[in-house]
């Protein structure tokens, strides 16, 4: 795996990256677009989904984004997964800018599409592009909730522990001195475990667990006539909490894998003589 990366080059796992992430949110923001605009024109309101249906769409989201980029770049999809690499499995620091500048542009361009294919329902269902469908494209403390007073500095606990849940258990499916997945399953367990973020982290700031994830799309959001983007239903600043909340949860989620249970995994040695067949060179 090593020497095909190496064959592929930066340029290539940038752009597997830039495509994994693509995938990830046109099937993201898509699900959340056909829910909150399209749903809120059937009769009744609701029709196309709900938050289980976005929780699903997110999960298979990843995992497809995963097996389109997987065999180039390592399929990160995500700065605060390339940010926990980093820093405790070895992946070169020289590339966590590039990759993370592929994986906002992968969001950025996906989200301008979902923009653009729902153009007629978010007009017709928020004429003048506000808080009430900003949340397709990106997170708000409670989604948007005012009923539910979580503000800038809740959402921004909620978006470390849940990065941190997120990268313990991918390094704990990828390990491969742990207890892996095989057949190529670790891109749908990976899914699961989003799927699982979503249902149960998903109140207080809506899983965004993902900086590429959430700046791209409110970026193209902002360019595309949603003014107040950067901003929460309260009007204050907000676009800072899902991109620092998930880096430092991504590092606190890895750094409790590796002291927690990746530091008492057997080494990757030679089996003893008995356990494995003998070689016959």
């Amino acid at each position: 795996m090593a020497e095909l990366r190496k064959k592929s080059g930066l340029v290539g796992e940038l752009s597997a990256e830039f495509a994994g992430t693509m995938i990830l949110i046109l099937f993201g923001c898509g699900v959340v677009a056909q829910v909150a605009a399209g749903g809120a024109l059937t009769d009744p309101p609701g029709g196309l989904g709900d938050h289980d249906s976005i929780a699903w769409a997110w999960g298979l989201g990843v995992t497809l984004g995963v097996y389109v980029a997987a065999r180039l770049s390592g399929a990160h999809l995500n700065p605060a997964v390339t940010l926990a690499l980093a820093a405790f499995k070895g992946f070169p620091w020289k590339k966590v800018a590039p990759y993370a500048v592929a994986q906002t542009a992968g969001a950025f361009v996906a989200a301008l599409i979902v923009r653009w294919n729902y153009s007629e329902a978010l007009a017709k269902a928020d004429p003048g592009h506000t808080i009430k469908t900003q949340g397709v494209f990106s997170t708000l403390p409670a989604n948007g909730n005012p009923a539910l007073p979580v503000h800038e500095w809740g959402a921004f606990r909620d978006q470390i522990i849940g990065t941190a849940i997120l990268l313990l258990l991918i390094l704990a499916i990828t390990d491969m001195l742990n207890t892996p997945p095989g057949s190529n399953l670790g891109p749908f367990i990976i899914g699961l475990v989003v799927v699982a973020i979503g249902m149960a982290w998903g109140t207080n700031a809506g899983y965004a667990i993902n900086p590429a994830r959430d700046f791209g799309p409110r970026l193209a959001s902002f360019l595309t006539g949603y003014g107040g983007a950067w901003r929460d239903q309260y009007g204050n600043l907000y676009f800072w909490v899902p991109i620092i909340g998930p880096l430092l949860g991504g590092l606190l989620g890895a750094g409790l894998y590796k002291f927690l249970v990746g530091r008492f995994l057997p080494s990757a040695e030679p089996e003893p003589p008995g356990r494995v067949p003998a070689s016959q060179d």
